[in-house]
Formats: C-alpha cells, structure tokens, sequence
C-alpha cells in the first residue's frame, strides 16, 4: 500500500464569461521538464473543438470514479482524480479504474489545442463533482478556455484556497497502471469501423453478457462472436464500455486493437479508440470484467532483467517529454542496440514513466505522480529471487530450460516461443496468458547470470544472448 496526498492550491471550476466558458483545472504535485512541483502549470489556450473534449475529459473522470466489478473484499475508495501529462504539443488526460480493470486515455492532439503548452511534464488533476457537473452542461455551448494549472498571476486573481485529500493506492492498482503500457505494445489493430458504422456497433453491444465475447471483422463492421478466432479481439464485461456511448455523438470512427489470438485461445485483453478529429478517447480493457491488469505478468520478464533495468536507467536520462518517442534517436545516443532499448522502455513503462499510444506506435513520456516503485510490487518476482538465493535453479546442460525445486517438488523449465512453459500448476492453469511463473522467472535469472559469466561475454549484446529471448523489433 502507498498513500497519495492530494493539495490543490485553487479546486478546479468551470466559470462563464461572456459569450464562452473557461475551465480551470487544480494540480497536485507531479513532475516537469525543470524538476518536481508542487502545483505545476502547463497549459492556457482554447480548444479548437470543445464538445469532444469536454466529454473526454468527463469520460476519463467517470472511470476514475467507477467500479465495474466489486468483490465484497473491496471497499477503499482509490484515485478519484485523473492524471495530465503535457507532452510539448498535446495534452493526455489517463484515469484508471477502481476495480483495476478498465484504463482511459484522452489526447488532446496539437489540432485540439490553440497555442502550445507552455511546459511539460505531469500532474494531478482535480475533477470535483461541482467542476464536472458545471462541464457537462457548459463545455458544448460555445468557446472554451482550458487552463491546467494556474501561473501566479492567475493564483492571485483567483485567491488561494487549499484543499487536501488523502487516498490509499493499493499496491494492484499500481502495478495495473504500469500492466496496460506493457499489454498494449504488444496489441496490433484488428478493425477500423468509420462514421454510423462505429456508432451502429457501439451501440448494438449487449451490456450484460456473462462471459468475454469476441468481435470479429465482417465486411464494413464488426460482428460478435462466443469463441476465439484469428483476428478477433476480445470483449470482456461489454458493459465497461458505456463510458464511450457520450462520445459516440462526435465520433469519426472506432479502431479496435488486440493481441493475435487463435481458433481456442483464452480471453486478452483489448482496446477502443474513438477518433474524435482532433482528439482520441480509448478504453483498455482487461481479459475479464472481475480480472484487473495487475497480475497480467507482462512485465515480469523485464523486471527480472538486470541488464533492462541497468538501461533503463541510462534511457531514463535521455527522455525528453516527447510525445513520441523515437527509439531510433534513444540508441543512437546511449549506443545500445534497438532490442535493448525497447527493453529499457518496457522496465520504465513498469515504473510509470512512459506509456504507450495505440495510435502512433510508439512510448511516449510521462511520469505517474506517485511516488511508489511499481517494479518492487510484484510477488512472482520476489519469490522467483528468493529461489536464486536459494540456488533452487539447475540450468540444463543444452541452454534449453532448467529444473527448479521449490515447495518440496521439481518443476522443468523449457525457454520455447511464444511462452517459456513449466511443469508448475500455475502455469498449467494459465498457460502463458499472465505472464511467466515465479520458476520461469527464476531460469531466466539464472541464465542471464551464467550467460554473464561466460568468458568473453558482452554485456551489451543483443536480446538473443539468453535462450529463448527473442528481440522485439
């Protein structure tokens, strides 16, 4: 568990001048291109299409808020308040569920905005229930002014007025944040629906379905089926896609994206981008409406990398608050092959300084104003070091694999593609799906660190030096 302390120095409002409104967003701390602040001002400007942007900003603020699946063990409120990240000539709004189960992200994209940001960087944002109130019913009727953050000048014209709050952040939502950059990099689009067909879609699925649906492309549109097939992308718990029925009034199209699956494969996780013109509304969903991204396991195999995390910390130092990333120019400059700095990104994905954009194909940069080291929250990860200590691993002598005893049984590790397999339960039961098991982990360790200490071995080789690693291109 870490606690977020909220200290917004003005609470955000919306207010009304003549002949246009103006939305005033409260920060919270967060990171900028100049170091750490407490109250960080990015942004003033018009946007050049209020309608789409007032609700996506409003859909961001809903998932923060809600709950589509409730266990009874679940009662703590967690972040109500989404997170902006200024990106040089764009504006992010992302806000993750309180189940851990549903992540939204609008962009604003330099046609959305009137002028530029004036920094960059990332903060909390206040989204009271008077400010989104006054939002829904202002944004659309004419101009409207967005400021994210205040200068001082501003500060004092509108008087000071603290207000502070504290929440829980469980160490699942954390690690669920990190989970959905790491999944989507992976996902590949599966269809593009454009005008009536997108909305016609939307609006025809069932919201009460018991178990995943898959929609598959058919002609001009997409169909929904009860089982797996290539090219489908997976629909779990429909109904968390009601976020987007508000938007569907200013949408120019749907893009769906997933992960390839096959004739049985078992539910993945999926994305919805809604092309607003200007802007992107998209929802990430997990495999299952009561499954959060926390135990998706995507990241673990970097995790459990000390060469990705010795990148990373190179990498880190070079990111530049792009709002796309170029890996091209990040190994140019650190001198580190492609694989390995796509590898680096990945670990900085697990501690919440970079995301990804479905759209564009690439990382961009943001720091979660959080505070807390994603990467130290995973059990798996923990109990796969704890087998190393207690030199559990036995690699095989053809570099295939390992036998790993733990909890007074062997398991046999095999490095294959597109899983390393284990003889384990665990892995039996999940087959691949939410990542390595801690014995998976544990061989890859192990191999790492014999392949190390080979004479005339080279640290900065590429992702082909343990078995079984393939690089990612």
């Amino acid at each position: 568990m870490a606690e977020l302390a909220y200290r917004y120095r003005t609470p955000s409002a919306v207010r009304y001048e003549v002949g246009r409104s103006e939305v005033l967003l409260g920060t919270s701390g967060g990171g900028t291109e100049v170091g750490p602040e407490l109250h960080p001002y990015f942004f003033t400007g018009f946007l050049a299409e209020p309608g789409p942007a007032a609700a996506g900003m409003l859909g961001c603020a809903a998932v923060a808020r809600a709950r589509y699946y409730t266990p009874a063990s679940v009662i703590a409120a967690i972040v109500a308040d989404p997170v902006v990240t200024s990106n040089g000539d764009r504006l992010r709004f992302e806000s993750f569920s309180g189940c851990c189960g549903v992540h939204a992200r609008l962009d604003l994209l330099p046609d959305a905005l009137t002028g530029q940001p004036v920094r960059s960087g990332s903060t909390n944002v206040d989204f009271n229930e008077g400010m989104r109130a006054a939002l829904g019913g202002a944004a659309v009727s004419g101009p409207l002014l967005l400021s994210v953050g205040a200068d001082e000048v501003a500060v004092r014209t509108l008087g000071a007025s603290v207000t502070e709050r504290k929440v829980t952040l469980p160490g699942r939502w954390l690690k669920g944040f990190g989970e959905v950059q790491a999944l989507a990099r992976d996902m590949r689009l599966v269809a593009e629906l454009v005008g009536a067909e997108a909305q016609r879609f939307i609006r025809g699925v069932p919201r009460n379905a018991r178990r995943p649906l898959w929609a598959v492309p058919a002609g001009r549109g997409l169909a929904l089926a009860v089982s797996s097939q290539p090219g489908a992308a997976c629909l779990a718990g429909p109904h968390r896609l009601a976020e987007l029925g508000p938007l569907l009034r200013f949408a120019r199209g749907l893009r769906v994206y997933g992960p390839p699956v096959g004739a049985r494969s078992l539910p993945v996780p999926s994305a919805w981008e809604l092309d607003l013109g200007a802007a992107r509304f998209t929802l990430t969903l997990s495999p299952e409406k009561y499954r959060g991204f926390s135990g998706e396991g995507a990241l673990l195999g970097l995790l459990a990398d000390a060469e990705a995390a010795a990148d990373a910390d190179l990498i880190s130092v070079l990111l530049a608050w792009d709002p796309r990333i170029n890996a091209g120019r990040l190994s140019a400059e650190a001198g580190l092959p492609a694989g390995r700095v796509t590898a680096a990104l990945g670990y900085l994905a697990a501690a919440g300084r970079v995301g990804y954009d479905l759209a564009e194909e690439a990382f961009f940069h943001r720091e979660l104003p959080f505070g807390a080291a994603l990467e130290t929250m995973h059990p798996r990860l923990a109990d796969a070091r704890e087998l190393m200590s207690a030199e559990s691993v036995t690699l095989a002598a053809d570099g295939a694999g390992a036998v790993v005893r733990s909890g007074g049984a062997e398991h046999r590790v095999t490095f294959t593609q597109p899983h390393d397999t284990c003889t384990c339960p665990w892995w039996g039961k999940h087959r691949g799906t939410r990542g390595p098991c801690k014995h998976v982990l544990a061989t890859r360790m192990a191999a790492g660190r014999a392949n190390d200490a080979r004479p005339g071995s080279v640290a900065a080789g590429s992702a082909g030096d343990v078995p079984g690693r393939a690089a990612r291109p």
